[in-house]
């Protein structure tokens, strides 16, 4: 008849070893999060400065429409100073 032991040092490896992924895939998800919302602001400036530079050249409704759902500006006035500003 054969007996078996367990000893608690593999336990302890096991909830070591689990806890160990669990944190570094909490991280990875954290990492990538935080990259992809760093990207969305960088589009969002871009896509501002590009339609500011559009505006400058040809005044059309578009533009300013574009400009009006990204900067929240309201008036047509304060997009030109918001506009101006961006081009400097």
């Amino acid at each position: 008849m054969k007996f078996e032991l367990k000893t608690e040092k593999e336990n302890y490896s096991k909830t070591f070893s689990h806890f160990f992924v669990l944190f570094f895939f909490l991280t990875l998800i954290l990492i990538l999060c935080d990259i992809t919302l760093k990207l969305g602001i960088i589009s969002k400036n871009n896509n501002i400065e590009y339609n500011c530079r559009l505006l400058s050249v040809e005044k059309s409704k578009l533009h300013f429409k574009k400009l009006y759902k990204l900067s929240n500006l309201k008036s047509k006035q304060q997009i030109w100073e918001f506009c101006r500003e961006v081009i400097k």
